[in-house]
């Protein structure tokens, strides 16, 4: 289980708050903590970082999804946690508030940087197998995909060694192209350089110009314990290289569990059919039952009729976020005997002609059918 604090208590919110609220809580923490106002302070630090992080997450629609779901785990190897540079989207917007406000100046906008030119990779998705106990323990896997990746003989530019690109003469570099029509100007990608901004005229040889080229990689994914069939990890970057500069996309690896011989699994609960015999059903027993963490021993009380279940406390899956774990149900099935010997036989014979009260369940069902037909 994680050292790290909840999120929500770190920011001193509730689950399911708002984004204005969570953005006001970081926002007051921020300034409260931050180096610049703390100078050689290091605990401040410490809690600015800590709040930070938490902000990252829980202002971010998917991140604050997969870390509902998965808590901490959810945020190892799959490109959770604060980043600490890149895309904030609103995240950066606190951050603008903040400076401003500390420097006196109040909230700064757009400083005519233009737009980025650089286009995003593709994001991909593919599966992975695991069996029944890696699902419930959590494991680390390779896995293996072909996907594009930068070009390192042209270091992702698409131009030739002593070469580089050259400003697009079809829209000056800006990447795009605008008409008038009537009032409005409708702006559209510039169809000569496909929205780079810029031209290749000298193309590297190894990518022939694309910046970028297929190469089979290995990765590492952690998967935490407790993950269901059909559940979606996410590695952030981890897709095909982006073009003119642009970020990778995303990876995300579709989880497939195996079928177990013995365990069914329902959420959290781990579910098993135990065959006992018609001697211990009526006599009663003490055996041994397999649970995910090894065997335990199990009571069969004397009367037990198949069918019946038993819970044994706590011996299911671990809950995602390591909060407790499931229970195993235990349904026991008493078993007919077959191929008797003729001791067997005689015994139950012998059986059968004084057993005349023992049977509660048959006794009630042809009362019943009696009264049906009188």
């Amino acid at each position: 289980m994680s050292n790290k604090r909840d999120y929500y208590e770190v920011l001193g919110v509730q689950k399911g708050t708002s984004k204005d609220e969570i953005k006001k809580a970081y926002r007051k923490m921020a300034m409260q903590y931050h180096p610049d106002r703390n100078p050689d302070n290091k605990e401040a630090e410490a809690k600015f970082k800590e709040a930070s992080e938490a902000a990252d997450v829980l202002l971010d629609d998917e991140k604050k999804a997969r870390y509902d779901q998965f808590g901490h785990q959810g945020m190892n190897g799959g490109g959770g946690g604060f980043q600490g540079q890149g895309d904030f989207g609103d995240f950066g917007d606190i951050f603008g508030d903040i400076f401003g406000d500390m420097l006196g100046g109040g909230r700064r906008r757009g400083g005519g940087g233009g737009r980025s030119r650089g286009r995003p990779g593709d994001d991909l998705q593919m599966g992975i197998d695991i069996n029944f106990a890696e699902a419930a323990f959590g494991c680390e896997k390779t896995i293996s995909l072909t996907k594009n990746v930068k070009c390192e003989t042209c270091s992702g530019t698409g131009a030739k060694a002593g070469s580089a690109p050259t400003t697009c003469d079809y829209c000056n570099g800006h990447g795009e192209v605008r008409r008038q029509q009537g009032f409005f100007t409708v702006s559209s990608t510039c169809p000569k350089c496909n929205g780079s901004g810029q031209m290749i005229k000298d193309p590297c040889g190894t990518c022939n110009g694309a910046g970028k080229k297929k190469k089979k990689v290995d990765l590492q994914v952690k998967i935490p314990a407790g993950i269901d069939q059909g559940q979606r990890l996410k590695l952030s970057g981890e897709g095909d290289a982006g073009s003119s500069g642009g970020p990778n996309g995303d990876l995300y690896v579709v989880i497939n569990i195996k079928q177990h011989e013995i365990f069914e699994r329902d959420e959290f609960d781990v579910h098993c059919t135990v065959p006992i015999s018609f001697t211990q059903a009526a006599l009663g027993a003490e055996m041994e039952v397999p649970t995910l963490s090894g065997k335990v021993a199990l009571k069969i009380p004397a009367g037990t009729q198949s069918g019946v279940k038993m819970r044994l406390k706590a011996k299911g899956i671990q809950r995602l976020g390591g909060y407790g774990h499931g229970d195993q149900i235990v349904t026991v099935h008493v078993e007919t005997p077959t191929k008797l010997s003729n001791e067997q036989k005689d015994l139950l014979k012998r059986l059968a002609e004084v057993d005349h009260n023992s049977n509660p369940m048959s006794r009630g069902f042809f009362d019943k059918v009696k009264d049906l037909f009188q």
